[in-house]
């Protein structure tokens, strides 16, 4: 089978090209966790976005033939000051609950930070929003995140989180957890937890 190279998180690699998209490549055999994918090939949820030379793409519809070459970021490749700031905005504002969105809201918010874009301008930040799917928090507090990032911040809030977490639950009527390793995308889901070869 033919090889693909692409820099992956700062990193040279290659993956086998076997005509799939680049959202198989990063959650196979990269083993990469923060992109999800929550309708794949749809490329309507916004889950996977991940950054390829900079610029938000959304994974399961570009064929990983397309990215030969280029650079690819993910969660895991931002630097770690840049990746527990936005961690923290996400807590402290009550922006993600479940985690399963955010890894790509904060993938398009980091696109939109490189292009200038300040916390001030709420409707560039939420016209963004259009190519992302949430269910747990609405918009509000997700822009809230995005005005409240600051790189190297410790999530330090007056929240209480346990509390918040029970809420979330009950919301949800599933077990959710309010903390920085859901926000990025390391919550324990299915998908992300199941054995090689598994249906």
């Amino acid at each position: 089978m033919p090889e693909i190279e692409i820099e992956l998180n700062g990193r040279p690699v290659t993956v086998p090209d076997d005509a799939g998209s680049l959202l198989d490549a990063l959650r196979g055999p990269l083993g990469l966790r923060s992109p999800k994918d929550g309708c794949s090939p749809q490329g309507q949820c916004g889950c996977c976005t991940v950054l390829v030379d900079g610029q938000p793409r959304i994974s399961c519809v570009t064929p990983l033939r397309r990215v030969a070459g280029r650079s690819i970021v993910t969660v895991e490749g931002l630097d770690a000051q840049v990746r527990d700031g936005w961690a923290a905005a996400f807590v402290e504002t009550g922006g993600s609950q479940c985690g399963f969105c955010t890894p790509g809201i904060i993938m398009r918010f980091e696109s939109l930070r490189a292009q200038g874009v300040g916390a001030h301008d709420r409707n560039k930040v939420a016209s963004a929003l259009k190519a992302h799917l949430c269910r747990c928090t609405g918009w509000q507090t997700i822009i809230d995140s995005f005005e409240s990032f600051s790189p190297g911040r410790e999530t330090e809030t007056g929240r209480d989180l346990v509390a918040a977490s029970g809420r979330a639950t009950l919301e949800g009527h599933a077990p959710q957890q309010l903390a920085p390793f859901a926000a990025l995308g390391s919550a324990p889901f299915a998908a992300d937890t199941a054995p090689d070869d598994s249906l």
